[in-house]
């Protein structure tokens, strides 16, 4: 199917991209599915005498913001100094990649989380890596809302979701409760929120972050939400800094101050990483559900329903 599917892309390429650019392009070549992208699909391909590039495919159900809106938004941010792949192009249209999609300049780096954890030749990076993710999450809060982001209210989604999956989980339900008791006052002014600021998500390499990725949950919010979503300890992957599993809450919060001009009630930040937990089991819940009913069937998804004991722990030894 890869080779199919890269082959109608190659034809295709060129009309979109010569569009973009305003003048005619080459056939791309070196055409490659590249692995990640948990929904989206992601094909890097090279122009002759332009360098790589990367496609994303949106994913057939909907569960993101428009291609358009995603790219306009990931536009302002590189404005307010957020490292991010430039964009060329995007179009909410199915045609002609018989999906919305959006083409991006390629940045060298790894996202793996396995490796950026690990790899001895990642070591500097990691050094820096919690303060890269305050200095870039403070440009994110500092750059300009696009006109079509929605402003959610996030325990009411998820409460909304779980209760639409019908399961009954005791200890998701005292934690709703728990966290619409102790709920931190709104910010006067939402910001922009990245909205799945994590490891898997940042590009690094031997100097430090390279770039910010998947931007197709971006929203307005409280800008302390991406920092609670990087501390959760679903994305630590088995590490015991807070940070990502790599560095430290302090880093994290002067460097984000240093750029925002705003300090992190540390109580919020302990609020927003508790949401994040739960958040994160309600959507195990929701993989496993897709399972379940025989939408989709598949032992990755079932795993990952297994998971949701791991998030009970998790909530029992945070909230009070």
């Amino acid at each position: 199917m890869s080779t199919g599917t890269a082959r109608v892309l190659a034809d295709r390429l060129p009309a979109v991209l010569g569009e973009a650019f305003g003048e005619p392009v080459g056939p791309p070549h070196d055409v490659d599915l590249l692995s990640g992208g948990a929904s989206s699909q992601l094909w890097a391909f090279s122009l002759p005498g332009r360098g790589r590039y990367v496609l994303r495919l949106a994913p057939p159900v909907a569960t993101r913001v428009p291609m358009t809106t995603e790219a306009a938004a990931i536009a302002a941010a590189a404005r307010a100094g957020v490292p991010v792949p430039a964009v060329v192009c995007a179009s909410d249209a199915r045609e002609p990649f018989g999906a919305a999609f959006l083409v991006m300049e390629h940045v060298e780096g790894e996202a793996r989380p396995a490796r950026v954890l690990r790899d001895p030749a990642l070591a500097a990076a990691r050094r820096s890596f919690a303060a890269d993710c305050g200095h870039a999450l403070g440009a994110v809060a500092r750059s300009e809302p696009v006109p079509a982001l929605e402003l959610p209210d996030q325990v009411a989604h998820y409460r909304s979701v779980l209760d639409d999956l019908g399961a009954a989980v005791p200890t998701f339900e005292w934690a709703f409760r728990v966290l619409e008791r102790d709920r931190p006052p709104a910010p006067d002014r939402p910001t922009v929120v990245h909205g799945d600021f994590r490891l898997g998500n940042l590009l690094v390499d031997e100097h430090g972050l390279r770039a910010v990725l998947d931007w197709e949950l971006v929203h307005l919010g409280d800008p302390v939400e991406d920092l609670g979503w990087l501390c959760a300890k679903a994305w630590r992957f088995g590490a015991r800094p807070p940070v990502g599993g790599i560095g430290q809450r302090a880093e994290l919060l002067d460097a984000y101050e240093e750029v925002s001009g705003t300090r992190v009630d540390e109580r919020a930040l302990a609020w927003w990483e508790a949401f994040s937990a739960l958040k994160w089991g309600v959507i195990c819940l929701v993989q496993a559900s897709r399972h379940l009913v025989g939408g989709e069937r598949s032992v990755e998804l079932a795993a990952i329903g297994r998971r949701v004991a791991e998030v009970e722990l998790d909530l029992l030894e945070v909230l009070p």
